[in-house]
């Protein structure tokens, strides 16, 4: 089964000018482990935690069902709210 993208996430990233290793870095991970969350897959409360430091947002965004891709896809008015 296919994962979700995370656009919320992959756009807050790209709004700062930032590349997959500086996130990263900033949230001290590895490049592979933020590049995981942004397509989607399960993250660990920890490694939410620790992005969601760098862009300023409320970690449990990670585990919210109208931030996936279908629920940002079908109403687009849901998308501020993954992003804050």
């Amino acid at each position: 089964m296919e994962q979700a993208k995370r656009f919320w996430l992959m756009s807050l990233r790209k709004k700062e000018n930032l590349t997959h290793v500086q996130v990263a870095e900033k949230a001290g991970i590895e490049r592979s482990t933020y590049t995981k969350a942004e397509n989607g897959f399960p993250v660990s409360v920890g490694t939410a935690k620790a992005i969601s430091r760098v862009f300023k947002i409320n970690w449990t965004l990670f585990f919210e069902d109208n931030c996936d891709e279908k629920g940002q896809k079908e109403n687009e008015s849901l998308f501020p709210q993954c992003i804050g």
